[in-house]
């Protein structure tokens, strides 16, 4: 049996997560969404992991949602039972994700890889948000994601037109942090996991994906007032003494794994 989606950590705690659905670009379906799920859930559980990169197998990232699906979904013949994991489920993990984005990132695979918490992608790589085209809207929360990381403007413009567009205007718009020829584009999201891996502290990180997730719906107020405890808790871990410990030292930390 295929496995839907591969799974290698390396030696400098980064896991990397490779869709394999490859004759369909790597389509969405139940099932391969609750293997990914699963994965990143024993993720947050592995103190060796310190990163995740998610990658496409093949040509594609992830090409949205399987055809298969939708058909049953439009004849009523869909019985299969979803995971109760909302698509937004990266967005709860612990650890830095990052999307490799290797190719054809469509629709609900432009949802997971935006829900990613950092993205690099293939110059190459075609992107469209597609609903406008299929007769859907802009599902799974990207009506409220696109707008805060690109503008309304842009927003506006890659759902309602639905059109293609490069990894290289995606770096553009604002949708990933780095664009980088094809052949590069895994070793060096690998090699920026490694550095996050190395050089960050993983409460730190943690606690940093939650507030940048969470206070996009606080005020300044609150998200300061919360920030100011979470700081007051960060004196007194292992990690703040290691921070300044390594620093003075002039050598690479050795911060404890999540507890």
């Amino acid at each position: 049996m295929v496995d839907l989606v591969l799974s290698t950590l390396d030696d400098q705690g980064v896991l990397t997560l490779t869709f394999n659905r490859p004759d369909t670009l790597n389509a969405w379906t139940d099932a391969m969404g609750r293997r990914y799920f699963d994965l990143l859930a024993e993720a947050e559980q592995n103190p060796d992991v310190r990163a995740v990169v998610v990658t496409g197998a093949g040509k594609g990232f992830c090409s949205g949602a399987d055809f298969k699906t939708l058909n049953a979904i439009q004849t009523g013949s869909y019985d299969e039972v979803p995971d109760p994991r909302p698509n937004t489920f990266p967005t709860t993990i612990g650890k830095p994700i990052v999307a490799a984005v290797n190719g054809a990132c469509a629709g609900l695979g432009m949802v997971h890889a935006l829900v990613c918490d950092l993205v690099f992608t293939a110059e190459e790589a075609k992107w469209t948000t597609a609903f406008s085209r299929r007769g859907l809207i802009a599902e799974y929360g990207l009506s409220w994601v696109l707008p805060r990381i690109m503008g309304q403007q842009r927003a506006m413009d890659v759902l309602l037109s639905g059109r293609v567009f490069t990894g290289r205007e995606a770096y553009e718009l604002g949708l990933a942090n780095r664009a980088v020829p094809g052949d590069r584009l895994l070793r060096e999201a690998q090699e920026y996991a490694a550095e996050l891996a190395g050089y960050s502290a993983p409460a730190s990180m943690a606690i940093i994906k939650r507030q940048v997730w969470h206070d996009w719906d606080a005020t300044l107020e609150e998200s300061a007032k919360a920030a100011t405890q979470e700081m007051i808790a960060s004196f007194g871990r292992p990690d703040f003494a290691e921070g300044v410990a390594s620093f003075l030292e002039r050598r690479p930390p050795n911060f404890p794994p999540l507890p």
